[in-house]
């Protein structure tokens, strides 16, 4: 079974690069695809819409542009697999949760155990909760079938 699977949240650690990997190895037909991870393009991401005076409105167009990007992944995908971690807190990923499951669309939570309370109605509304990458990568064996 082929997956087009959305990573969303953190961007920090190679996680990313783990699962996709993991996946690889395994030899399962899934695609990746991801939000902007580099924070310079997707902080400049609406630039191209003229010059602001104020940062909140730099902000406010690169949020809606990345947001068009976001927006478009999460509809196509069949899984999200949204990563929360310890060191900053990831309002886009639990915005991009909120949109899963507005959305009925499946989603894997990826958190470590420390941070269960902040994050239970996240992961109240998602298929499972994993606390490494290795789980998310069985996780997704199965769904494939494998």
């Amino acid at each position: 079974m082929k997956l087009d699977v959305y990573l969303s949240g953190e961007i920090h650690t190679d996680w990313r690069e783990q699962i996709i990997k993991g996946c690889q190895d395994s030899d399962l037909d899934i695609t990746f695809t991801s939000a902007n991870t580099d924070h310079d393009s997707s902080d400049s991401a609406g630039d191209g819409l003229g010059a602001e005076a104020q940062q909140f409105w730099r902000d406010h167009k690169s949020a809606k542009v990345n947001a068009m990007r976001i927006k478009n992944l999460i509809e196509r995908c069949d899984i999200a697999v949204i990563r929360f971690g310890d060191k900053y807190k990831q309002w886009n990923a639990a915005f991009d949760a909120g949109y899963c499951a507005a959305l009925n669309k499946p989603y894997i939570t990826l958190h470590s155990e420390d941070i269960i309370h902040p994050l239970k109605e996240v992961d109240g509304s998602a298929q499972a909760w994993a606390t490494n990458v290795e789980q998310v990568i069985e996780l997704l064996k199965y769904t494939c079938g494998k």
